[in-house]
């Protein structure tokens, strides 16, 4: 059986999952981002249990067809985008189109209906939270990061990371060197 949860997002977020699941007495095959796939079928008392001891932590199990849809595309691109080492160089639009097997046009229009902004807008958000994490990790420079995420340039990715946040990349930063600076000096 397959259950789908909402705002799973990180590895702490699988830990306490599988920690819920054991406490049911419930074997699980995959706990992954949004999507668990358990042995047996959950009766619907450990249903409501699960969906309460979930809640506590900010979890939501789902069981609306549409928010399981909804929750899938976030999933991918969540996945796609934080977790690949490099991004697919297909059309991101086909990209998740192939990865839920349904047709984008459909896709994209469930979601701006429930979320109120596009798929792109969405893919875009999660890039710029991208570029934020690897600008503060300062390991690579704005070139890699804009080869990284497939930006055709890094004028492409410095236009839509001011458009986003109204910063500039390397403002941003700068405003964690000054951050840093302050602390040193408590």
């Amino acid at each position: 059986m397959i259950l789908y949860i909402k705002y799973m997002v990180s590895l702490r977020c699988k830990m306490m999952v599988k920690e819920e699941l054991k406490k049911l007495g419930l074997h699980f095959v995959i706990v992954d981002l949004g999507v668990v796939e358990i042995l047996e079928d959950i009766t619907p008392s450990q249903f409501e249990l699960l969906k309460k001891n979930l809640a506590m932590s900010g979890l939501e199990l789902l069981d609306d067809k549409k928010a399981i849809l909804i929750e899938k595309i976030k999933n991918v691109i969540v996945e796609m985008v934080h977790y690949t080492d490099e991004l697919p160089k297909m059309n991101y639009s086909d990209y998740i189109s192939e990865k839920l097997n349904h047709d984008y046009t459909y896709l994209s229009n469930i979601f701006s209906e429930v979320k109120g902004i596009t798929i792109q807008q969405y893919i875009i958000n999660h890039k710029i939270e991208r570029v934020k994490e690897l600008l503060l990790y300062d390991e690579i420079n704005l070139t890699e990061i804009s080869y990284l995420l497939n930006y055709s340039s890094v004028a492409h990715l410095s236009n839509q990371f001011k458009k986003v946040t109204g910063l500039s990349p390397s403002f941003f930063k700068q405003l964690k060197q000054k951050r840093n600076q302050n602390l040193e000096n408590v």
